[in-house]
């Protein structure tokens, strides 16, 4: 008994280190999947771009579904000061941001993004929600020229647009720039075509914020819905950009569109179908 005895400890070591080296292969192997697997499965972070006459805040509506159906969401504020300078802003912006992205645009912030995802492999989708998408050279004022039916203006011979006031003010090099706000008394017609109450309107009227004339007229450079898949919400009841030159851009961006009976600030009257179409194009592969 004792001659077999060490013969039967020894083996039952040796199986026992075999057994906890395999326990600890598969220990070891077992994190690394799970992080393969949730990197799979993981969904992209939706970044939310503001236009002019608005902030960050107007998309609270689309942002608390979103974040319910387990997004990542973002919404950094937008400079207005100029399409470039915009575009290079929130360009360095995505940057910070690992994994693939959803951008969105709002009005001028469609500009935006159409410049600012060029060349960035991490953007897998664009959307634009009653937004510019221009092309080459365009910009959003010669867009707006070309289709009827703002209310931004009833004379269309006036230096500024007639809903608009212009404040001049100085830059950094010294020159006079201009800021431009939409009318308190015109803003609840233009943004939210009498869709919210008169107070409320009041309300956003009083915390927008300006945009340069230089930002509406700045031409576009390549345009990034040339080589991503884009989406289009097109806003019926549009009387900032009127609804014939959103299904314009949206056709010329070959882009998957919906078209909603909903005033330009379609994400503050109908956050559900701007949710709607981001998820849309958050799970298209």
């Amino acid at each position: 008994m004792f001659t077999h005895r060490p013969v039967h400890l020894a083996a039952l070591g040796a199986a026992g280190l075999a057994l906890a080296a395999g326990l600890a292969t598969t220990a070891s192997a077992t994190p690394g999947h799970h992080a393969h697997a949730a990197a799979a499965t993981a969904k992209p972070t939706v970044v939310l771009v503001h236009g002019a006459w608005a902030d960050s805040a107007g998309w609270s509506g689309v942002v608390k579904q979103l974040q319910a159906d387990g997004y990542t969401v973002t919404a950094p504020a937008t400079p207005l000061r100029g399409l470039k300078s915009d575009a290079a802003y929130l360009a360095d912006y995505l940057k910070t941001i690992h994994g693939p992205i959803i951008l969105v645009g709002h009005s001028y912030g469609g500009a935006v993004i159409t410049d600012a995802a060029t060349g960035n492999p991490d953007v897998k989708a664009l959307v634009y929600v009653a937004a510019f998408a221009p092309d080459k050279g365009e910009s959003a004022v010669a867009i707006s020229a070309k289709f009827p039916g703002s209310h931004l203006s009833d004379d269309p011979a006036a230096p500024v647009p007639t809903a608009l006031n212009a404040v001049p003010f100085t830059q950094p090099d010294g020159t006079t720039g201009v800021d431009l706000y939409l009318k308190p008394d015109k803003y609840r017609d233009v943004f939210v075509s009498n869709r919210l109450s008169k107070a409320r309107a009041a309300e956003l009227a009083a915390t927008q914020r300006p945009i340069t004339a230089q930002a509406l007229g700045e031409p576009s450079g390549t345009p990034a819905w040339k080589t991503i898949p884009s989406w289009y919400l097109v806003a019926r009841a549009d009387h900032a950009i009127p609804p014939a030159a959103e299904r314009f851009m949206a056709s010329r961006a070959n882009a998957h569109t919906i078209e909603v009976n909903a005033p330009h600030a379609v994400q503050l009257t109908d956050p559900g179908a701007v949710t709607h179409l981001v998820e849309q194009a958050a799970h298209t592969k």
